[in-house]
């Protein structure tokens, strides 16, 4: 792009001397969109008096391009070349890059670990399955490397409150409409303190089209977690948008060490097991499970009178007694599984199952696994699992599969079917499986089959302690 030097772009824009040509007009208005840009992101201070000192106002914006420049890995030239005007129009968090605390202390925190959030309203670019989906899991990326936990509720004021909302929506930021800020959040505290808005303008997304709700939504909490933006372009919290494949998304050791500084780390202990590892040593290659379900950011294992649980990402293990979670049951858990978005869990045993919520047994349980819908001839659950795209329980019988419909509450038409030709690569049978990130985990005796639904086959075959880093 060719430019006009910076001084006279200033010069003429200041005394209101530009000829009017397509040169200058793009000039003067790529001068105006960084000066705003500046002023927003990098506390740029421009003076209009009637007499504007044009010398100091040039100096100001030159250094405060260089600082743009350096923090987002540009080249540093103080001037508005292309990759600079570029970089302004791409689409980014609200929030600046350079904080001039003034009310607020300088890393400000919250003082509880439990920390709840309410999607005070829903955006019709998507389902609300997709979004109460997309905001669990940008939550759930947090509490893997912090003590932090999250709870949903649906009314009254939650800690972070997250907002859809077009131009002015009352907290002195408007949006600016579709491109620019896409979203902005604020820092723990009072009042506002935590929440997140959205910019309902944009096209909001769960793939790569749009704008990705998901990887949004991380940013976005990271600063209702206390972090500021990073100069890291592997960084989640960097400043501006764009697209990473969100199956195979990790946070960058940048991010895990700032939000590390203000929390910590996952707490090793936070079911406080009092029992010892009834498995010695814990890589044992016999090692097999009676069933295996997703519990929130963590994974459990259930085997005999006990489980395992860990944190998804974290090899590391604990041991508690099945009794924990329902003291009247003490052993024999034969499939498990759960409703993400409900923190609901499943637990089968014989021909009953029961009910958690937030892991507290429910009233009314058990039940009789024929009230799902399964004939006199099927006695017991072998695994079962829940698939979040679909709304739908897979059930495991023997070699057959049973498709359970969460929004009607009945068996799918069809069913059952053989689980070779439903899951090709696995069978005949099946211990225990579990589903997290687009990847079905199954197990079979001491094996792990990993499947794809993208690609509609088994990818990987592991032995069942892979899971605990041996």
């Amino acid at each position: 792009m060719k430019f006009l030097p910076l001084i006279l772009c200033l010069q003429l824009t200041a005394l209101g001397l530009a000829t009017p040509t397509s040169n200058t007009s793009s000039e003067d208005s790529n001068t105006e969109m960084a000066q705003r840009y500046l002023e927003t992101f990098y506390d740029l201070k421009i003076v209009r008096s009637p007499t504007p000192k044009i010398q100091d106002n040039m100096n100001n914006m030159e250094n405060k391009i260089q600082e743009m420049q350096k923090f987002l890995g540009l080249k540093v030239t103080g001037q508005l070349d292309v990759s600079t005007m570029d970089m302004m129009h791409t689409p980014r968090c609200g929030v600046p890059d350079v904080h001039h605390f003034r009310t607020l202390p300088r890393r400000p925190v919250w003082r509880k670990r439990d920390i709840s959030y309410r999607i005070n309203n829903y955006t019709p670019d998507l389902s609300r399955e997709d979004v109460d989906y997309a905001i669990q899991k940008a939550f759930q990326v947090w509490s893997e490397v912090t003590p932090l936990k999250f709870r949903k509720i649906n009314d009254g004021v939650a800690d972070i409150m997250i907002h859809f909302a077009f131009r002015e929506h009352g907290d002195f930021d408007p949006f600016d409409g579709r491109g620019g800020v896409i979203a902005h959040a604020f820092g723990p505290g009072y009042g506002m303190g935590g929440d997140a808005h959205f910019d309902e303008d944009e096209i909001w997304t769960k793939s790569s089209k749009g704008i990705n709700l998901f990887l949004v939504a991380v940013h976005e909490f990271g600063h209702s977690l206390g972090l500021d933006h990073s100069n890291d372009p592997k960084s989640i919290m960097f400043p501006t948008y764009s697209y990473v494949d969100t199956n195979t998304f990790r946070l960058s050791a940048d991010d895990i060490r700032g939000i590390q500084s203000l929390y910590g780390g996952p707490e090793t202990s936070q079911l406080k097991p009092p029992y010892p590892d009834i498995y010695s040593p814990r890589c044992g290659p016999n090692l097999s499970y009676d069933a295996v379900s997703t519990v929130g950011d963590k994974i459990f294992y259930f085997k005999g009178r006990q489980f395992f649980w860990r944190f998804i990402g974290n090899p590391r293990r604990k041991v508690s007694s099945i009794s924990s979670l329902l003291p009247n049951l003490s052993t024999g858990i034969e499939a498990a599984y759960e409703i993400g978005v409900k923190n609901q869990l499943f637990l089968f045993k014989d021909d009953k199952f029961w009910a958690l919520q937030n892991l507290r047994p429910q009233p009314g349980y058990p039940k009789s696994i024929h009230s799902l819908g399964f004939p006199n001839s099927v006695r017991k659950i072998d695994a079962a699992v829940f698939n979040p795209f679909l709304n739908t329980t897979l059930f495991f019988v023997e070699n057959q599969i049973w498709r359970y419909d969460e929004s009607t509450q009945r068996m799918d038409f069809g069913f059952p079917r053989a689980i070779s030709k439903y899951f090709p690569g696995i069978g005949p049978k099946v211990d225990a499986v579990y589903y997290h990130n687009k990847l079905f985990y199954f197990f079979q005796d001491t094996n792990l089959f990993v499947y794809d639904i993208r690609y509609d086959r088994v990818t990987k075959r592991l032995k069942s302690n892979s899971e605990f880093g041996c």
